[in-house]
């Protein structure tokens, strides 16, 4: 008997399934000195603590997005393992801060199920859920992924596709306890701009880029624990490359964002996301975004923009072509909520 794991496949889902994810994981400053060198993120609340705490924190929380990768790369082995792409996401929630000395653990349950025209694929959807070494919930989030068959002739499985809200509810925005940016530092923080100077329909162009590398992607994606085949085995696809982990490329593109969006500091919400077209090695990502939404929050000094960022190889602006199918310079479009300095 094999003492091996090959990993899921399609027909090894069903509705209503809940797994529970191995490796509880428990994070350090080492992985927010990683987080910081593998992109050029410089946001103020998760580089000092002397600023978070000015900002009513206890200190400086990792970058959501660790939690987010952390929580993420767990449920990998049993989900994607087997993958050919992710392919989104939708209402996620991150629901209180990760600081160092934090464990944090992963669970999922299968929420729609879909078996692709070819009969070699289908589509799972899973709602994943990061709690801290006391139970409490950290984010959630649903995603769905293509996974491959293990026998093309398997029967497909009734086909359930769950109902998904389009956006967060600004007023289910889960602001952490005793932020306050009534005594923010714009100086200290890089830019001047408020939740004010921000309309709904404006653009904002963020001008650098990013050439990814292979061995900076593959750190990154071992950082996370993501075992995802098509990451690092160059077999797994015909081209012979390595797709990029989209998670890399929403980091970037996040990162990169600082530049016209400084004082976005806090993810509280995915609206949505989708990885438009692939990204290898060689590939330069810049990113601008849209203005969507304001809303204020019952938190002082603290209101929440709802942003598209987008991630693309060409230049700003570009999203869809006439047919509404994305660019093939797109690479990401991923919808949020920040929370900003009112």
């Amino acid at each position: 008997m094999s003492k091996t794991n090959s990993g899921r496949f399609f027909e090894d889902y069903h509705i209503g399934q809940e797994i529970l994810h191995a490796v509880p994981r428990t994070i350090s400053g080492g992985e927010r000195a990683l987080y910081h060198a593998l992109y050029p993120a410089r946001g103020a609340l998760y580089s000092s603590d002397e600023f978070a705490r000015a900002c009513g924190l206890p200190g400086s929380p990792v970058d959501d997005l660790i939690a987010f990768h952390v929580v993420f790369g767990k449920s990998v082995p049993d989900i994607s393992l087997n993958a050919v792409a992710n392919l989104g996401y939708a209402e996620g929630r991150f629901h209180a801060p990760v600081y160092p000395g934090d464990t944090l653990t992963s669970a999922s349950e299968v929420i729609g199920l879909k078996q692709n025209s070819n009969g070699k694929s289908g589509v799972v959807w899973v709602r994943t859920r990061g709690e801290n070494q006391s139970g409490r919930l950290v984010l959630d989030y649903v995603r769905w992924v293509m996974v491959r068959k293990r026998d093309p002739d398997s029967a497909a499985p009734p086909t359930v596709v769950p109902e998904l809200a389009k956006s967060v509810d600004a007023a289910d925005l889960i602001v952490p306890e005793g932020l306050d940016f009534t005594g923010y530092d714009f100086q200290r923080a890089g830019e001047p701009h408020r939740w004010g100077d921000y309309a709904p329909g404006e653009r904002i162009d963020h001008v650098d880029g990013v050439t990814v590398e292979e061995a900076e992607h593959m750190l990154a994606t071992r950082l996370w624990q993501n075992t995802s085949k098509v990451h690092f085995d160059a077999t797994q696809r015909p081209d012979g490359k390595r797709l990029i982990y989209g998670g890399h490329v929403i980091s970037l593109a996040r990162a990169l964002s600082f530049n016209g969006l400084a004082n976005a500091q806090m993810i509280v919400a995915i609206n949505a996301g989708a990885h438009a077209n692939p990204c290898f090695a060689g590939d330069t990502v810049r990113a601008w975004s849209e203005v969507l939404e304001r809303a204020e929050t019952r938190a002082p000094g603290v209101g929440a923009l709802r942003l598209r960022l987008v991630a693309t190889k060409g230049s700003e602006g570009v999203l869809r072509n006439e047919d509404g199918k994305y660019h093939p310079d797109v690479l990401l479009d991923f919808d949020y909520w920040a929370l900003v300095p009112t």
